[in-house]
């Protein structure tokens, strides 16, 4: 079963029972033992893989524990935040000036494109802040958690100082800038900027469809932003006497930021000499996500006690609270992480870069399309796009040298690009997707579920400019070609929606 199709089987199987049974724990478990029995003999060895090679191994690994660290500090600060009042006082100040569900999605938006140093910390960060104010417009949790997703690794593969742009020089091959081809890749990369044209577009059309358009109905017509079981946490609490003011929720969020943003480049040696560009592609996006949220904990503390907005003892209380709520968070990441342990132990890459080989030796104009849809299902399958990168973008450079000088280069690395975040975008095994739904406290599945039609109209859109841009070479060209198409589509939908609605208006 090495380096064949079976070895991405797993993460299917997981995928397909957390959709249809909609319960994702035990999804994913099935998924890795299923990993664990392909993989081993026995029953013992297939236990001995699954916990000591993959759900240990996994948990031990710096790079993970240090993301699971700042779940748990994130969490804390959110807490306090709440328990302070600020998000209660932030929601009050909101709404005074966002008069309408539109405003109140489209400051989502805004925010989510501002915070495009990470994809996790964006994820939370943006949750947290805008929770308060899209509930009192009535906006789905559902729509919420799409909101989020949408402006998390699609911003990040587009903006050159952020982890992911370190994590795409880091996989380039040695002899190339690495930052230098993320720059060159960035108009390429349909997917992240039709994304959040759809998304603009969407939301000031009011064009809903699929599973989230029941979200939305519940929402606006009853008043149920869940549309289900609630997944709220005990950091949703707040004290009714509560002194808390806006400035206890921006402030924050602002040292939040500026710490986590140092604490990345101090892990790429900027206080030892690097320029903060090169700091920032040899980051340590864990240690200085780590650190920076620290940093943030304490003086988010010190500021609360020291106005007596909250008594030190309540404060101690929010860590322990913050972590609760970070626990299904927590957990669907380590089962996530321990799946992708068994595709990787099964040669999932293997496969994979023989499929992509294989595909290089004719139609090389249709090649950048072609890669667009391998990086997708390779992501989607096993939830990561920076695995995804790691496999592909040096697959890419190989079959076109970039000292050849051939343009299908730099899309082909655009298209891996672009393609591994579309799949990691509507993966329910993915970290993104993951931490969007706990940014906006939404049940998984339902977030899963909703954003999936929304991911496919983008991809199909980026798919076809993908085709576009492997005969013309020409990013910009392609790139009208693609924005105007997208605009046909949101038009469409909004012709036909319209037409049903009259339709069953007439009927009625």
């Amino acid at each position: 079963m090495y380096g064949t199709f079976w070895a991405l089987l797993p993460s299917i199987v997981a995928i397909l029972l957390a959709l249809m049974t909609k319960e994702v724990y035990s999804s994913l478990f099935i998924g890795i033992l299923v990993g664990g029995i392909f993989y081993a003999n026995s029953f013992e060895g297939a236990m001995n893989h699954i916990f000591s090679d993959g759900l240990i191994a996994q948990l031990s690994d710096p790079y993970n524990m240090g993301i699971l660290v700042f779940l748990v500090f994130l969490g804390a600060i959110v807490c306090l935040m709440n328990k302070a009042g600020g998000s209660r006082a932030f929601g009050e100040w909101a709404q005074k000036r966002i008069k309408s569900r539109v405003g109140a999605q489209l400051a989502t938006v805004l925010l989510g494109c501002l915070i495009f140093i990470d994809d996790y910390f964006n994820c939370l960060t943006v949750g947290s802040v805008m929770r308060p104010v899209t509930d009192s417009h009535k906006v789905s949790r559902a729509k919420l958690a799409y909101l989020i997703d949408a402006t998390a690794a699609p911003i990040c593969i587009i903006a050159p100082i952020s982890s992911w742009a370190a994590a795409v020089s880091g996989f380039a091959p040695e002899g190339t800038n690495g930052m230098w081809l993320f720059i060159r890749a960035i108009p390429y990369n349909y997917y992240a900027i039709l994304t959040i044209i759809m998304m603009i577009g969407l939301t000031a059309a009011k064009i809903e469809y699929g599973p989230m358009a029941r979200h939305e109905k519940n929402a606006l017509e009853k008043g149920d932003i869940f549309s289900g079981k609630p997944m709220m946490s005990a950091s949703e609490s707040e004290s009714s006497d509560s002194k808390g003011t806006v400035l206890d929720l921006v402030l924050p969020v602002v040292i939040l930021i500026i710490c986590c943003v140092v604490g990345m480049i101090y892990s790429g040696g900027f206080f030892s000499g690097e320029s903060f560009i090169d700091a920032f592609a040899g980051s340590d996006a864990s240690v200085g996500l780590v650190l920076g949220s620290f940093a943030a904990l304490v003086f988010t503390i010190a500021f609360l006690v020291v106005r007596r907005v909250l008594a030190f003892t309540k404060c101690m209380e929010c860590l322990t609270e913050g972590f609760k709520a970070m626990v299904p968070a927590i957990t669907i990441l380590a089962l996530a992480w321990t799946l992708k342990s068994m595709t990787d132990s099964l040669g999932a890459a293997v496969y994979v870069a023989g499929v992509v080989k294989q595909s290089a030796g004719s139609l090389l104009s249709f090649l950048p399309a072609i890669v667009f849809v391998i990086a997708a299902f390779l992501a989607f399958a096993t939830g990561t796009s920076w695995g995804t990168f790691g496999i592909l973008i040096p697959i890419c450079l190989e079959v076109f040298p970039i000292a050849s000088g051939n343009p299908l280069a730099i899309i082909c690395v655009s298209a891996c690009m672009a393609g591994a975040v579309c799949g990691d975008h509507c993966s329910p095994i993915s970290d993104t997707t993951i931490m969007s739904s706990a940014g906006a406290q939404c049940d998984h599945i339902n977030h899963v579920s909703t954003q999936l039609p929304y991911v496919i109209s983008s991809a199909a859109v980026s798919f076809v400019t993908y085709i576009i841009a492997g005969f013309i070479n020409n990013a910009w060209i392609s790139l009208i070609i693609g924005i105007v198409l997208m605009l046909m589509v949101i038009a469409f939908l909004r012709y036909a929606l319209t037409s049903k609605d009259d339709e069953l208006v007439s009927k009625a």
